[in-house]
């Protein structure tokens, strides 16, 4: 088996594999990170869990619930989030082959792709207002608006640290050799798509 001879690969943000084979076994990003990545799963787990003993308790407007909603937003967003973690993802790519150019027109990309997330679920709160759709008017809507809504705040400064890797790699502080930090903000980015693909086939697709 041959050996791993590169030296410009850079593996969580320090170290060539090659002179640093450890690496291999580091969880991406840091400790930091990952306390609030879990922590914050955690939460959106109990919102799950609320999800399905509020659903047990009124089954008819979890039934009917959905069918109120706009699933051409709800699908517009998970294409953006879907998209901005794409992006992300080449961002990581571009900066570990130390071009960071390359990296920030990714980052910029994924960044418009979460104010478009924003900017979809702000007009989406407005239509449902039009139809009479208020945080008040069930148990379904109570739960769909918290759900939403505290997710569109992780959006919301998940977008901000984007703006900061933006900034940081233009300063030259995220590079091939270190780039940790920027392996965190993408990690975090990840687990906020994540929750959203859970969350809309419960409150907008299943019946």
């Amino acid at each position: 088996m041959s050996a791993i001879t590169t030296d410009v690969f850079y593996l969580n943000g320090r170290g060539s594999v090659a002179q640093e084979p450890e690496s291999l076994r580091r969880i991406p990003g840091n400790r930091a990170v990952w306390v609030g990545i879990f922590a914050e799963l955690t939460e959106f787990a109990m919102f799950f869990i609320i999800y399905f003993i509020a659903k047990a308790h009124y089954p008819q407007e979890f039934e009917q619930g959905p069918l109120k909603l706009n699933t051409l937003a709800g699908t517009l967003n998970t294409v953006a989030l879907i998209s901005s973690s794409y992006f992300v993802a080449k961002a990581m790519f571009a900066i570990r082959r130390n071009r960071p150019q390359a990296s920030v027109r990714w980052l910029w990309g994924a960044l418009l792709a979460g104010l478009a997330y924003l900017a979809i679920k702000t007009w989406e709160y407005q239509w449902n207002v039009s139809l009479g759709i208020h945080s008040d008017t069930n148990a379904f809507y109570t739960l769909y608006y918290y759900m939403t809504f505290n997710h569109l705040l992780h959006v919301g400064w998940a977008s901000g640290t984007l703006l900061w890797a933006i900034y940081r790699v233009k300063q030259g502080v995220y590079n091939a050799e270190n780039h940790s930090g920027m392996m965190a903000i993408a990690c975090y980015w990840h687990m906020v798509d994540l929750a959203w693909i859970i969350i809309f086939p419960l409150l907008y697709v299943l019946r």
